[in-house]
Formats: structure tokens, sequence, C-alpha cells
């Protein structure tokens, strides 16, 4: 077997081809590399400050020997032992019951931002600043529905925290808590954005944000900061099974809490923008039975009469798209939005109806205080193939309910009702958009829908309007 020599010139090729190669390997493994963590050590000597340490008092009672409340007796009222009982067991006395919260400078005339659960009912609230100044503090007002609270101090320069943009923030985004955790001053912890605009049970005028930076009991009303040391939230809640952190922490947004915040510091009260709709999420099924191409926007469930949105003629069943040119992406977004439209003023809803986008112009009106009601009684019940065993409502029930129809769900047995969700006591309202007058209705509407298909079924449950997709097998 012949070898062939190779030559000086070819050599040179073949090393500054395997050098090129190796440089670009490299480079390649350069440019994919992750991007380096946050460092927040500027950032929390810049920002602390800012931080403050609530601490309240509050009176409660105290219980006796035998652990009743103030004033009460064990015997009935005129029992000749409750007079022995109160010579022995004495006068029940208050004691003060201690809370902790954190906040923060929004003025340097000493105005401060927290939670309105940290100050609410307190007897006495105390701020102590990073210099360990303690000053008794007043508050200016509160606002439950969105548990933000503004007090003030008598102090002035004081250093004051920076407020970004909360519709700026996205998932994704590294994220800084400071507070006092079980009244450890000035706790520091870090995480990441994990969703927007979520949606908690009564808090509808709050689109939190959720983060699985560590927050416990003690951080409620402290700042949340971006990586550019600005505020995007104040800290409120956690989810918990066992007290303390488990990897989901909500933080109402700054643009909304500011919202509130200047109406508190101006008029000690809010006054919000109401629209008069009931709306619920959108899944994929819903979204693929109304005709959307993903679930998005917020599904009317049901309006209220005389409300603006019945003025401007929203319906049940439609889907709210956007508002003032906004998308809605969710519901938790909705209602904040509405709640921080001026009063009078004009909106545009975008809504899906029937498949086809249309514009509604609506007049926002100041949001009032609404209650449902609802009842059910019993008949003798038909049943469906659905697996229900359901009942038209008698003219009692309908003017019980508000209603002109409905089937009441006497019973749920194996089948697609089950599957999809529906409970005894339900009352059925509409399937595909057909109102269910009679149980013929009911059954002339399953007998015309695809197999596999899912349709829109809207539902009144425990007092609220509710819609679910129906699937037939």
């Amino acid at each position: 077997m012949q070898s062939k020599a190779i030559r000086p010139n070819t050599l040179f090729k073949a090393s500054a081809l395997a050098l090129a190669l190796a440089l670009g390997t490299g480079l390649a493994a350069q440019s994919t590399q992750a991007a380096p963590l946050p460092d927040f050590v500027q950032t929390v000597k810049d920002v602390s400050p800012a931080v403050v340490n609530i601490n309240t008092t509050q009176k409660r009672p105290k219980l006796g020997r035998h652990g009743l409340p103030p004033g009460a007796l064990p015997f009935p009222e005129g029992h000749p032992f409750n007079e022995l009982f109160r010579q022995f067991e004495g006068m029940p006395e208050a004691r003060p019951a201690q809370s902790l919260g954190s906040g923060f400078i929004i003025d340097p005339s000493g105005i401060i931002l927290t939670n309105a659960h940290v100050v609410k009912d307190a007897e006495s609230i105390n701020v102590r600043l990073q210099d360990k100044r303690e000053l008794p503090a007043k508050v200016l007002g509160m606002d439950e529905r969105t548990d933000v609270a503004v007090l003030k101090i008598d102090a002035d320069n004081l250093p004051v925290a920076r407020l970004g943009n909360s519709d700026q923030t996205e998932v994704g985004e590294w994220v800084l808590a400071i507070g006092s955790p079980f009244g450890l001053d000035f706790t520091a912890t870090q995480g990441i954005v994990s969703a927007l605009a979520r949606n908690l049970p009564d808090d509808n005028y709050v689109p939190f944000i959720q983060t699985d930076a560590a927050v416990n009991p003690g951080n409620s009303g402290g700042p949340l900061f971006n990586t550019k040391g600005e505020v995007i939230g104040i800290n409120s809640q956690i989810y918990s099974r066992s007290g303390g952190y488990m990897g989901l922490s909500f933080a109402i947004p700054i643009n909304t809490a500011m919202q509130v915040a200047d109406q508190l510091r101006k008029d000690g009260k809010v006054v919000r923008g109401w629209l008069g709709v009931m709306i619920q999420p959108i899944d994929a099924d819903l979204a693929k039975s109304f005709g959307l191409d993903r679930p998005r926007g917020a599904l009317v469930a049901q309006v209220q009469p005389d409300s603006p949105a019945a003025k401007a003629g929203v319906k049940s069943g439609d889907v709210i798209l956007k508002f003032n040119g906004q998308l809605i992406e969710s519901t938790g977004q909705l209602p904040a939005k509405v709640a921080a439209t001026a009063i009078g003023s004009k909106a545009e809803l975008a809504i899906l109806r029937d498949g086809k986008e249309k514009n509604l112009d609506v007049t926002i009106e100041k949001l009032k205080d609404d209650s449902a009601s609802a009842g059910s009684t019993a008949a003798e019940p038909a049943e469906s193939s659905l697996g229900l065993a359901v009942q038209p409502l008698d003219a009692s029930q309908l003017k019980e309910l508000d209603i002109k129809h409905g089937l009441l769900v006497r019973s749920v047995g194996d089948g697609a009702a089950a599957r999809a969700g529906v409970r005894p006591g339900d009352v059925l309202m509409e399937l595909g958009g057909v109102k269910l007058e009679s149980v013929a209705d009911l059954k002339t509407v399953v007998s015309s829908l695809k197999p596999g298909q899912p349709v829109a079924l809207r539902l009144i449950r425990n007092k609220s309007p509710l819609f679910i997709a129906l699937k037939v097998e």
C-alpha cells in the first residue's frame, strides 16, 4: 500500500481550518450560554431605605376560664346559677393583639403605602424606618376591595421608592421582595414573575402579579421591585396550606394600587366605574364553542338590568375581547380596567356575538352593590339523554329566581353532563344559544348536536350564572 506525503501548504490549510472550526464552535457555545443571574446587591442597598416595618395593636376580648366571649353566660337568662358564674368568672378584660406588616414610602412628606388588611381595626400603628426611628402613623384612607391603605407619619425629607409601570411587567422577569417576614426587618428575597392578571376569589378588582419570590406573614404591604429598582407591586397574599411560603405569592400591580391611593389621599374614599356584567373565564372547549381561536376574553354570564352594559346592548353569551381598545386576555383584566374608568365617560367594547365581532359604546356609571337571589324546590323530574333528570320550573320558582324559563337539574348520572361538570340544583337556561323552556326543548337541541363538538351550556348555580362546555359523545 502506498502512502501519500502531505505538503507543507496543505498542512497549513488543514491547521487553519481546524482552528477556524474550533473558534466557531467556541463562539457558538458562548452565544448559547444562559444569561447570568441578576445581582441584587446594589439594588437592595438603593431601595431598602424606602421600605418600612409596620406594627399594629388591636384590642381583643380576653376569654374567661370557660372560653366564653365577653358578656356571655353559660345558662339561660334568669337562671340562678348565672349570678354565681359572674362572681367566680369575673369580668373579661381586653388584651392587646399585635400584628406585623410592611410598607414603603411614596412621598418624602411621610406618605406610606401598605395593605388594608395590615392596618384594619388597628387602635395604634407604629412605623419603623430603616434608620431605626419609630413613629406613630395614622390612616389617611383604606380600600378593602383592592387591599390598599395609605398611611401618614410626621416626618420630612424621607427616601422615596421609585414607582415603575406594572403594565410593562412580563412573565419570566426577575423580581425582588423586601419586607418583614415574621418580624425579621428588611428581609430581601428574589424570584420571577410566574403569571400576570391572576384573578383570585373575592378579589375581582385586582389583576394580581403572581411570583415565586419567598413571601411570608409580615411581608404583606411590602414592595415588589423589578431589576431596575422600581416598585411594580405590593405583596399582598400567599397561597399556603401551612401558613408559610409554598412558592405562590401575589402582588397588587402598582398601577392599580396608585389609582386607588391617589383617590384615598385626595378624598379618603374610592369611586369606581361600573359596567354591570357578571363574567367568567373561557377554557379551551368554551373558546371552541364560541368560535374563538384560543381561550381569551371575558365571557358575559349575566347582564344586570338597567346597567350600563344593558343600555349599550350587551347580552349574555357575548365575549368581551377589548375594552377601550385594550385587549382582554383574561377575565381578571376587565374589572380593574372598568373600575379605573371615569364615571360618565364613554367606553368602547369589542365583543364577539354569534361568531362575529362588533363594537358597542357604553357609558360608565358609578359602581353600586347589587345582590342576586336564587332558589330551588321539587317536582317530578324527567330524564334526558345527557344523563340528567330535569324538570321545568314552576311560576313561584321562576319568580324567585327572577327568570322566565329554565330546567332544574334533580340528579346527574353517567354521561356528557356529568363529564362537563353539571350538578344537581343547577338550572339549565340555554344550550347552544337555544332557550330551554321545556324538557322537549332540551331533547331537540341535544339530538341536533354533533358528537365531540363542544357547545356552550348556560346555567345558574349558587345564585350565579355560568357557562360550561358540553360535549355529546
